[in-house]
């Protein structure tokens, strides 16, 4: 669950990077540029074209929010599509990114009011397990103990992606934030602050300690979700993403997937649906993999509706014979 939960709400952890000091997002630019990056193999683009009536179309980009310097530089699928696209739609705007209100209203969300503890929350394996993990990792727990268990988790798995190597600031949607506000493009978001924390803040209290849980439980196994999950954003398996990141919650944790992701992406597709309207030209949308997957996902459901649907990438067309 985890692991889905880190890319359903991806514009909290980076918010909680700044909250809890473990990214780098205040000193590090989102455009990467360094030499090294100039070296790499670009990864398999998760890109889908949507074409409206005129020249309308929808170019839907499946992020990964936290990368590496050798992410970079993107494929020339990409690139294209952000050159033909008039604006950028993220699930987040860079206005609310960039505000204040952000993690403001993160804390106060996340904050405990009714003079309880961390640990009230937690049956006594996990309180176990987060107590040896808090001293191994410089974890400050006493500091935590204040806090609900869903942020807990979300700082146990920012931490773990940081050790990766993977930076928020290198993220995807940083990325073309920035290229966006560079090239004098309008941008939007999907959705609003208040919007993006009730995902998690709506959680359960069994929903939030399973969550620390499995944080605790992934960190123990070297992380091997996270890395096995960006190795195959790299290579484009959308295949594989889907099993690992939805087939599992979706059946042990539906009203949990339901909130989180199905209804979101109905809510989600009146507003793209506008921008596919003729005349409006090029719209690049930049949201988190799985929402574009499965029968349950942005794709489907634009295909669904009649539009035509067809993924791009260049790198994935089969040799003729």
């Amino acid at each position: 669950m985890i692991s889905m939960l880190s890319r359903v709400v991806s514009p909290l952890l980076i918010a909680a990077s700044l909250l809890v000091g473990t990214g780098s997002a205040e000193a590090r630019p989102a455009a990467p540029s360094a030499p090294t990056a100039a070296k790499a193999t670009p990864p398999v683009p998760l890109l889908w074209k949507v074409t409206g009536p005129g020249d309308s179309r929808l170019y839907l980009l499946g992020s990964f929010h936290l990368l590496q310097p050798t992410d970079y530089p993107l494929s020339a699928d990409v690139d294209q599509a952000f050159t033909a696209s008039q604006r950028v739609v993220f699930e987040l705007s860079p206005q609310d990114m960039e505000s204040p209100q952000l993690a403001q209203k993160m804390v106060q969300a996340a904050m405990r009011t009714d003079g309880s503890e961390l640990k009230r929350d937690l049956d006594a394996a996990t309180w176990t397990k987060l107590q040896a993990y808090a001293q191994e990792n410089k974890l400050p727990l006493a500091q935590l103990q204040g806090m609900k268990p869903w942020f807990v988790g979300l700082t146990i798995t920012l931490s773990q992606f940081t050790k990766m190597g993977l930076d928020p600031a290198l993220g995807l949607d940083r990325h073309f934030m920035t290229r966006a506000a560079s090239a004098g493009k309008a941008t939007a978001g999907l959705e609003d602050i208040d919007t993006q924390i009730a995902v998690l803040s709506g959680m359960s209290a069994k929903e939030q300690q399973q969550m620390v849980a499995e944080a605790l439980e992934q960190a123990g196994k070297g992380d091997e979700m996270g890395r096995k999950l960006h190795d195959a954003w790299r290579r484009g398996d959308d295949t594989l993403l889907w099993t690992s990141m939805a087939t599992e919650m979706r059946g042990q944790y539906p009203q949990l997937y339901k909130r989180i992701n199905t209804d979101r992406n109905d809510a989600w597709v009146p507003k793209l649906q506008q921008h596919l309207q003729a005349g409006q030209g090029g719209t690049m949308v930049v949201v988190g993999t799985l929402h574009l997957l499965g029968n349950d996902g942005v794709v489907e459901k634009l295909r669904a509706k009649g539009y035509k649907v067809e993924r791009v990438c260049t790198g994935c067309a089969k040799p003729k014979r």
